[in-house]
């Protein structure tokens, strides 16, 4: 701004002298106006700005060029050494330059590490024995050393790997296994023509002579049967006549009207069995005292008393064909009886006590159940044992067969009941659905249904053709100790259990039909009579008959 003020008043006092004598005054004024028009700060500013305007290098590593006083020169400099560089990069890309020994080292142990790499993949994807017998066998088939001083079974292993890994490599491991393979399948085959066949063990243990013949009668008798009833159970259904629903509904109403008959003292002691003749003239029972009796029927008169045994009777049951009677026993023993009370045979095998025992239809066999996890089946005649049969992980207590005589189901303290195929030995089904151990099981006449009770309080019923349960009955409010159909149509079921009752369920709907109370104590077996009569046994010690209150008059006009 003074630099303005001083122009403006020197130009004012220059317009103010006239033209004449400005020539003679005029370079006097001059030289104090001068100096003012050069200003010191205003001469650095153009350098600054020229410095600041230069591009940054950016550093590199070569040593510094030496600087001179003018940035001529080492512009230059820089120029050459950014061309030297050039250069130098593109003899090193065409490959004009040599490796250091350093380098070359470096190379040399990446690519050894590469191959070791390569080496323990293919290694890790051989297939190598794991049992050290093996490994020792496969190295001496390579020539190596079987085994190194203090060398472990792993390590051992190890060595097996990596050796058959660089043989894999080189293309030899192949070759030289093969080699001996067929050096040792020459080997064996000569040594099996020297010594002859080897034996041949089945996968399953070989039954007797006797038991191959039982299972072919027990074929040839159940087919008949079996061809009989379906025979049967066609024309019912085909025949206009037959009335199934009415015959069912007087069945019903007979075990409806069932009451206590007669009631008898059986024993000292509980009972824990009871069956009836197939001619329904006499009754069976036995009792912790180890005895039988037989009772006539329907007084129920003691006929005759079966000892023998040395421990308590656990069951007791009268041939289907024959009025024999076998009893078992917890003296591991079961014994077969006459009418007259006259021991016929004693079968011995068990490990320990019997449960409960079982007539096959055609009274040429007997099922015995035990608790050594067990049930057998033994030919009467002889009293060989035909077959000991084991399946369950817990003791067996029921065992049943079929009507037919084909199959036979097994129950026991593992909460699980099977179906066993006579004809060929194994087991068909396996029911599952009881929370706790089974203790009766009983097959139906129909040929497909078949009952279990058990200390779940629960009696269920299977389809055999549907392999399910069909029904899962509450029946008491304590465990079920047997179950047992109806034997001739299988109208009805009855229960007993040790809430001192027996029922009667309709094989309709499985809906209670009648509840038989009297006893003062736990019931511990029941049978039932084809003319709907029913006796039980407990450990009251008492026997009670119960019978129906309906006449054949009667029946004929039930609708």
């Amino acid at each position: 701004m003074e630099v303005e003020e001083n122009t403006t008043l020197t130009t004012a006092s220059e317009s103010s002298i006239p033209a004449s004598a400005a020539q003679t005054i005029l370079p006097q004024p001059l030289q104090p106006v001068i100096p003012p028009l050069i200003v010191p700060p205003i001469a650095p500013i153009p350098v600054a700005h020229t410095h600041a305007s230069l591009p940054v290098r950016p550093l590199v590593i070569r040593p510094p060029p030496p600087l001179f006083h003018n940035g001529e020169a080492g512009s230059s400099d820089s120029d050459d050494s950014d061309n030297d560089d050039s250069a130098h990069g593109i003899n090193k890309g065409m490959g004009e330059y040599e490796i250091s020994e350093e380098s070359r080292l470096v190379r040399e142990r990446q690519e050894k590490a590469m191959q070791e790499l390569l080496l323990k993949r293919r290694a890790a994807a051989l297939a190598v024995p794991t049992n050290d017998m093996a490994v020792r066998t496969r190295l001496r088939r390579l020539g190596e050393p079987i085994t190194l001083f203090g060398e472990r079974e792993m390590e051992r292993r190890d060595r097996l790997r990596m050796i058959m890994a660089k043989l894999d490599a080189e293309g030899q491991l192949e070759k030289l296994l093969k080699a001996h393979e067929d050096e040792e399948a020459a080997a064996s085959a000569l040594k099996d023509e020297v010594e002859g066949e080897e034996l041949q063990y089945p996968f399953y243990t070989e039954g007797s002579k006797s038991l191959l013949n039982a299972r072919i009668d027990i074929a040839k008798y159940s087919l008949v049967r079996a061809a009989l009833r379906l025979q049967r159970a066609r024309r019912r259904r085909d025949d206009p006549d037959e009335d199934m629903d009415s015959e069912m509904d007087w069945a019903l109403k007979q075990a409806a009207s069932l009451s206590l008959d007669f009631s008898e003292i059986g024993d000292d002691r509980p009972l824990f069995g009871c069956s009836f003749s197939p001619d329904g003239k006499a009754l069976a029972t036995c009792s912790l005292t180890g005895a039988a009796k037989l009772w006539s029927m329907p007084k129920l008169t003691k006929i005759s008393t079966l000892k023998g045994h040395t421990e308590r009777a656990t069951d007791v049951a009268y041939s289907p064909v024959h009025n024999h009677i076998a009893t078992a026993s917890a003296d591991r023993t079961a014994r077969y009886w006459n009418d007259q009370g006259s021991l016929l045979k004693t079968f011995e095998g068990h490990l320990d006590r019997l449960a409960r025992i079982a007539f096959h239809p055609s009274g040429k066999y007997l099922g015995t159940a035990s608790y050594d996890k067990t049930w057998r089946l033994w030919d009467i005649e002889t009293g060989e044992e035909l077959l000991l049969q084991e399946g369950h992980s817990r003791s067996v207590y029921g065992l049943a067969f079929h009507h037919d005589g084909s199959l036979a189901a097994s129950c026991g303290l593992d909460a699980l009941a099977r179906v066993w195929d006579l004809r060929t030995g194994r087991s068909v089904l396996a029911l599952e659905g009881h929370v706790k151990p089974v203790l009766g099981i009983s097959f139906s006449p129909n040929g497909y249904h078949l009952a279990t009770g058990g200390e779940d309080n629960t009696c269920r019923i299977w389809d055999l053709r549907k392999k399910k349960s069909l029904y899962t009955i509450p029946a008491h409010s304590n465990l079920i100790s047997q179950v047992k159909f109806e034997p001739q149509e299988g109208y009805f079921l009855v229960t007993a259990s040790y809430d001192m009752t027996a029922k009667v369920w309709s094989a309709r709907d499985f809906k209670p039909v009648k509840t038989l109370s009297g006893h003062e104590a736990k019931v511990t077996s029941v049978d039932v009579l084809g003319d709907a009569s029913i006796a039980t046994v407990s450990h009251d010690r008492t026997i009670k008959l119960w019978s129906s209150n309906v006449t054949s008059e009667q029946a004929m006009d039930v609708d």
